[in-house]
C-alpha cells in the first residue's frame, strides 16, 4: 500500500507547542515531527481524550504557491479548507500505559481509518490500519 506525504499526514498525531523539557516519558501531549521530516503534528486535551493536529508541512504549498487543501475530503463543503491546522483525530483514548487507539482521518485519500499510538520516551509510533490487517507505521520524534 504506497502512501504519500498526505497519506502521513492521515497517519500522524499532532499536539500543543510545548518547550524543551516540557513533556516527559508516557506524556503524549506536545509537537511531534516524523522521522522523515516531512510532517509536524501536535497532540492535545480534547476533554477527556486527545486530539491531533496537522501542525505544519516540510512543502506546505502546493504547485501553484498556494497552501494545500483538504481536497479528496468526501464532503466538497469541506475540500477548500487548509490541511495546515486540520483536525486528524479527536476521540484518541488511552488503551493500557503509553498507548491510544481510535480513527484518524487522511487527507491522502479522504477515508477515516483505525489507529493505534504508542509512546515509548521521545519517540512515537503511528500505526494505522485498514479492516485490521493492512497497517502502516510511521515513527515520530519529540520536538
Amino acid at each position: 500500500m504506497a502512501l504519500g506525504t498526505a497519506a502521513r499526514i492521515g497517519l500522524l498525531l499532532a499536539v500543543f507547542l510545548l518547550g524543551p523539557g516540557a513533556a516527559h516519558a508516557g506524556d503524549p501531549l506536545g509537537t511531534w515531527v516524523m522521522s522523515d521530516g516531512k510532517v509536524t503534528v501536535r497532540l492535545s486535551k480534547c476533554s477527556a481524550k486527545l486530539c491531533l493536529r496537522l501542525a505544519g508541512l516540510k512543502e506546505p504549498l502546493d504547485k501553484e504557491g498556494r497552501p494545500k487543501l483538504d481536497k479528496l475530503n468526501p464532503d466538497p463543503a469541506l475540500r477548500g479548507r487548509p490541511l495546515i491546522g486540520l483536525l486528524l483525530a479527536s476521540g484518541l483514548v488511552a488503551t493500557g500505559r503509553n498507548a491510544w487507539r481510535g480513527s484518524i482521518y487522511n487527507p491522502d485519500d479522504g477515508l477515516t481509518y483505525a489507529v493505534l499510538l504508542k509512546l515509548n520516551g521521545q519517540e512515537m509510533a503511528v500505526k494505522g490500519c485498514v479492516a485490521g490487517v493492512m497497517c502502516k507505521t510511521h515513527s515520530f520524534r519529540r520536538r
